[in-house]
């Protein structure tokens, strides 16, 4: 297996982990040979969309995931493909461990701050 598939292979993994049960079986079904038919047009249509990111409806999640999507299909898109998708997991990851943990300390002291506060009982 070339190292594209493989990487390409590891982002779908790793958004499948990241996504609901009834997407992941969607996703797999995807990625099967039989699906060609559906994947390309269907990424090109996520990547368009994606575009419009910015109406109530429409996501700019869905440039990636067309991408990822549109890669499975031509070699050689899958590599640079997968690595950038690889990366803005690492960035997602990072951040919502982030507002984790500032929510985490927020929480902690405001109940900290209560206990301290005068003419206040426990």
């Amino acid at each position: 297996m070339d190292e594209g598939k493989e990487k390409l292979d590891q982002a779908y993994d790793n958004l499948e982990r990241e996504t609901p049960d009834w997407l992941c079986r969607r996703i797999r079904w995807l990625r099967n040979p039989q699906a060609r038919k559906v994947r390309l047009p269907l990424g090109i249509a996520l990547v368009v969309a994606g575009f419009f990111g910015f109406l109530p409806v429409l996501g700019f999640e869905f440039i990636p995931i067309g991408l990822l999507l549109i890669a499975q299909d031509l070699p050689f898109m899958r590599k640079p493909v997968a690595e950038a998708t690889l990366w803005l997991e690492r960035q997602w990851m990072r951040l919502r461990g982030w507002r984790e943990r500032r929510h985490d300390h927020s929480h902690g002291l405001r109940g900290q701050q209560r206990r301290h506060e005068p003419g206040r009982h426990p």
